[in-house]
């Protein structure tokens, strides 16, 4: 199972209509809510397709 955090920022398999497959988590919980890194566009997914559309997650450095 995929964990992420707000800030994270995600990798999807298949880009976005602008090109691009980088989105950062803005919301977790019953949904995640995701924004587009190149062009803004937010998109909200329940969980079950949240984790079939993530490829790879880059945490923040907000840890350290």
């Amino acid at each position: 199972m995929i964990i992420c955090k707000l800030g994270d920022t995600v990798t999807t398999r298949k880009p976005h209509a602008c090109g691009c497959n980088k989105w950062e988590v803005l919301r977790t919980g019953a949904d995640y809510k995701i924004k587009c890194k190149q062009c803004g566009h937010v998109v909200m997914l329940p969980n079950d397709k949240f984790y079939k559309a993530v490829k790879h997650v880059e945490p923040t450095n907000a840890d350290n």
